[in-house]
């Protein structure tokens, strides 16, 4: 029994600052899916809302919230929490419905409206919660611990500030082609090295921002699909949500002293490698199936290391497939075609849907400037807090 659902359609809201409600981000994006797919909200048989803490307390009710948002009609609703993986397990959640038979047609809301500067944990003091620890404990706030991970590529693999740089380069160049992303100008590696450091080594224009914004999803079973007279639809084949295996149990600071002489090589399979295996041995697929790549590009530095977790190259050789164009346009696995977050910014909720998003256009050969020749089969990836891996493998 094939456990592959459809994407009937894909939509989202431009991401910005805007100073508007997540629920009016959210209902754009939800609209605009529900036209992709041709489908009437009143044909929706349930809606999957991914969680934001920052919209109070209609935030953690997100679904219940965006279908109040949209009209109540009756259908099931269910509201999810996972940090930045909250996006790919709403998109889980809904799949799970399909394939149980329980309904046909879900739609998948995530919007934010971040506040300006660094995320902080909401509720006040929690000393059981990474987040709270780091920031309270050790004054590390997020762009710290990229600035660690950074850190830790130079000293074990040699990667330098100047591959960093080619980084935020490529995803400018193809967030300048999308329409939804908040940054549309392309930047040289100049202009990089010339931004101010935030975390040594990183610089400003080597981490991503927070945003508002949104995106949503249509999904069906592939029975629907066909009735609705959508004969080959991009369809999902597998959703990654796993937790960390001990004893990699270290999940947002690296186990490591900014000082090489101390840098050591990391134990077994990283947290994130596992996430991608997962969702590979699930789809019946490997690295060299793929036609894309969509990840979670916090800091630049960071998507070097999504590059050997995903298995696109050996440990220490992530630098050196950005330097040869490999994930480049037009390359053997173009990464991050939509422009990343590098481009967007952070809407937590939103950003795992956002990823699916791309790879339904890309897919379906709907992308324009940013299209992938050819395109076929596209993973996604990312990570959230308490150990939320996600990754998606769509296919057509």
């Amino acid at each position: 029994m094939t456990r592959d659902v459809a994407v009937l359609g894909a939509g989202m809201h431009p991401w910005g600052k805007w100073g508007h409600s997540f629920v009016e981000y959210g209902t754009a994006a939800a609209r605009a899916a529900l036209a992709d797919a041709g489908v009437a909200w009143g044909d929706v048989g349930s809606i999957v809302g991914a969680d934001t803490v920052r919209g109070g307390y209609p935030g953690y009710v997100a679904g219940a919230t965006f279908a109040k948002a949209l009209g109540w009609q009756g259908a099931r609703v269910a509201s999810v929490y996972a940090a930045c993986a909250s996006g790919a397990q709403a998109i889980a959640a809904a799949r799970a419905q399909i394939l149980a038979g329980l309904t046909e047609v879900v739609l998948v809301v995530g919007a934010d409206a971040a506040p300006k500067g660094f995320f902080r944990p909401a509720g006040g003091d929690r000393p059981d919660d990474p987040d709270w620890l780091r920031f309270r404990l050790l004054g590390a706030t997020n762009p710290v611990y990229f600035g660690l991970y950074a850190r830790r590529r130079m000293a074990v693999h040699g990667d330098t500030p100047e591959d960093f740089a080619l980084v935020k380069v490529k995803n400018a160049a193809l967030g300048a082609l999308n329409p939804y992303a908040r940054y549309r100008k392309r930047v040289t590696a100049e202009e990089v090295a010339a931004s101010a450091v935030v975390a040594d080594p990183l610089r400003l224009l080597d981490i991503c921002a927070t945003s508002d914004g949104a995106a949503a999803l249509v999904l069906s079973s592939v029975g629907f699909a066909h009735r609705h007279g959508v004969r080959r639809p991009v369809r999902i084949r597998a959703v990654s949500t796993v937790t960390p295996r001990f004893p990699n149990t270290v999940l947002d600071l690296p186990d490591i002293a900014t000082d090489s002489a101390v840098a050591v090589e990391p134990p077994g399979e990283t947290f994130r490698a596992s996430v991608a295996r997962a969702a590979y041995e699930e789809a019946g697929i490997g690295p060299e199936d793929l036609s894309l790549a969509e990840v979670y590009d916090l800091s630049t530095a960071l998507e070097l290391q999504w590059y050997e977790d995903l298995g696109l190259c050996g440990a220490g050789e992530g630098a050196k497939l950005l330097r040869e164009g490999v994930t480049a346009p037009g390359g053997r696995i173009p990464v991050n075609p939509s422009g990343g977050l590098a481009s967007f910014g952070e809407a937590v909720p939103a950003q795992a849907i956002a990823q699916v998003c791309e790879l339904a256009w890309q897919l379906r050969g709907t992308a324009g400037d940013r299209q992938v020749a050819g395109a076929r089969v596209g993973i996604t990836a990312n990570q959230g807090l308490f150990g939320h891996g996600s990754s998606v493998v769509a296919v057509r």
